[in-house]
């Protein structure tokens, strides 16, 4: 047995990304069991969190995403019960989880991010076309794994495309369309020792990156090397870098991108509990980095703090 104490792998909860969440704690809970580590199960939809501390757990993998695990709202209570916990705190938390409050953040440091505006029941559809121009995309602003995305191709399917997005979220955004390619940076560590993997380029054979081929279709290709010019991928892996540290992350996060027609790199959103299922793209540049699934989960646990 080893010093990290009785561990809760905490996954499910209420959100709209429940299922991936209980695959990636799944995954998490059996590699931190085949090193030794005491880890147990727990889903906070099915019983208190109150039971953390009547259970004598001593610390915390958070794999829950989405709301309720990954918006700073379950760092808080953690912080507040004084367990260790995996991943970034309460501020960097909710500032990655907000995708229009995490791009004012970057674009007030300078960073390249990509031409977006807010829309609401009053919006002029046909100035933010305008403005943006076509195809664009249409997304809950406080949402994952693609829920309640749309890609708007005509101006005519903006009020349904925004319609649907506002189903899952009182903030909406639109967001210029960037053809160049998806690609993505997992950021292991903190401050001036953050660490950036490898970058994966993402090639979707839907339409774009939807929740089907995040997690289900065997048809998405993931490039790792991503095959960028080496110039690109450090310029790559510096924004990731500075955008993870200037939302205040830590311990680890993925960074994702867009280029645009010309290879230049874009900020698109930071996830600071990034998916850990078989398909999930943080696991894969550590292996080719060099570290296998389970010290992944045993690095991150180590980096477990309070507040």
């Amino acid at each position: 047995m080893n010093s990290y104490g009785k561990v809760a792998v905490m996954y499910g909860g209420h959100s709209a990304e429940r299922p991936v969440s209980l695959n990636s704690g799944a995954a998490v809970l059996a590699a931190l069991q085949s090193r030794g580590v005491d880890a147990w199960g727990f889903d906070p939809a099915e019983r208190p969190l109150a039971a953390l501390l009547d259970e004598g757990f001593e610390r915390v993998f958070i794999a829950l995403h989405g709301r309720g695990g990954e918006d700073g709202c379950l760092q808080g209570a953690l912080t507040l019960m004084n367990l260790p916990f995996t991943g970034s705190g309460v501020l960097a938390s909710a500032l990655a989880m907000d995708k229009w409050r995490s791009k004012l953040v970057w674009q007030a440091l300078g960073l390249p991010i990509p031409d977006s505006a807010v829309l609401d029941a009053r919006t002029d559809f046909a100035a933010v076309v305008k403005q943006l121009g076509l195809p664009l995309f249409v997304k809950p602003a406080r949402e994952g794994s693609s829920i309640g995305i749309v890609k708007v191709k005509n101006a005519a399917e903006l009020p349904a495309a925004y319609a649907e997005a506002a189903r899952h979220d009182s903030l909406v955004l639109a967001e210029r369309a960037l053809t160049g390619g998806e690609y993505t940076v997992t950021i292991l560590g903190a401050g001036e020792q953050a660490q950036a993997l490898p970058s994966i380029r993402i090639v979707p054979a839907t339409e774009f990156y939807d929740y089907d081929a995040k997690y289900f279709r065997d048809d998405t290709r993931y490039l790792c090397p991503s095959g960028l010019h080496p110039e690109q991928e450090a310029r790559m892996r510096d924004l990731a870098l500075r955008g993870y540290q200037a939302l205040g992350c830590r311990g680890w996060a993925r960074i994702d991108f867009l280029l645009d027609a010309d290879g230049n790199p874009y900020l698109l959103e930071a996830n600071t509990a990034p998916g850990m299922t078989s398909h999930s793209l943080a696991p894969m540049a550590a292996r080719v980095a060099g570290l296998e699934f389970a010290d992944l989960c045993l690095r991150i646990l180590e980096m477990s703090d309070v507040g």
